[in-house]
């Protein structure tokens, strides 16, 4: 990635909030977690099935897939409340689902980049559950409880932040911010224009 893109974007930041070494260390701890819960179940025969969250999770689910060590299918989802605006507009857009009896056969791992509201994830997780799956557990990189309006919480948590708007490692304002290799506090002025 040109360092040029990197410094233009990070201009916009008010400050790095987590680093790259702390997000290694992070999808490290994670994803013992998550091999320490689903081998018992794996090895029992029961399915699992990871589903990312398009398209903030792409960057994480990359990193935490390539350290579980348990077998286990990929699927993407696709739900939405934010479009282009800072904050949630709190109507669930699911447009795209992993086949149903796909989902019915598994135990099911969300894995999503940023709990906030809850209000997508509160409706991933009831579409997830009518369609029969044999359990089902959400993976964040980021856990924002200040904002929570659903009943919704994670199983496996990166790092409980403040109520900043962040951005970077896959998550974005307006499908900019993605590609940094970091996660930093977006300026105000950036998007409240």
């Amino acid at each position: 990635m040109s360092q040029d893109i990197i410094f233009a974007q990070s201009a916009d930041l008010e400050s790095i909030l987590i680093s790259e070494e702390e997000l290694t260390a992070i999808c490290d701890r994670i994803a013992r977690e998550i091999n320490e819960h689903y081998r018992p179940l794996v090895e029992a025969g029961e399915p699992l099935l990871v589903v990312g969250v398009l398209k903030g999770s792409v960057v994480f689910l990359a990193d935490i897939l390539r350290r579980i060590n348990v077998p286990l299918q990929i699927e993407f989802l696709r739900a939405s409340s934010y479009g282009r605006s800072s904050t949630s507009s709190g109507v669930v857009a699911i447009k795209h689902a992993p086949a149903p009896e796909l989902i019915a056969a598994s135990h099911v791992l969300v894995v999503e980049d940023i709990l906030d509201t809850g209000n997508t994830l509160y409706k991933v997780f009831s579409v997830l559950r009518e369609q029969g799956a044999k359990s089902v557990k959400l993976c964040t990189l980021l856990d924002k409880p200040s904002r929570r309006q659903a009943d919704i919480s994670a199983d496996f948590v990166g790092r409980e932040i403040p109520d900043a708007f962040v951005v970077g490692y896959g998550l974005d304002y307006a499908d900019y911010y993605r590609n940094l290799p970091y996660i930093g506090i977006l300026k105000p002025e950036i998007y409240s224009k």
